[in-house]
């Protein structure tokens, strides 16, 4: 999964995080599973999951950058 995720651009600081972190890595884990068993593949997964993760890390900074300018 680490591997496959860095293929498609997920930051290593980032999956170093979810890997290290017991829920964030089930919660990882289960997600494939269910996108394996809905029949997706191991790079069609990774494309799949991510987007999810970049796209969360967009929001988190836009968030962040308008928190910032607020203050």
């Amino acid at each position: 999964m680490y591997q496959r995720l860095r293929d498609y651009h997920v930051p290593v600081q980032v999956l170093d995080e979810i890997f290290s972190n017991e829920s964030d890595l089930k919660t990882l884990s289960d997600s494939w599973k269910a996108l394996e068993d809905g029949g997706l593949m191991g790079d069609e997964i990774a494309e799949e999951v991510s987007a999810v993760i970049l796209d969360e890390l967009e929001d988190n900074l836009v968030q962040s950058l308008s928190d910032d300018i607020k203050k």
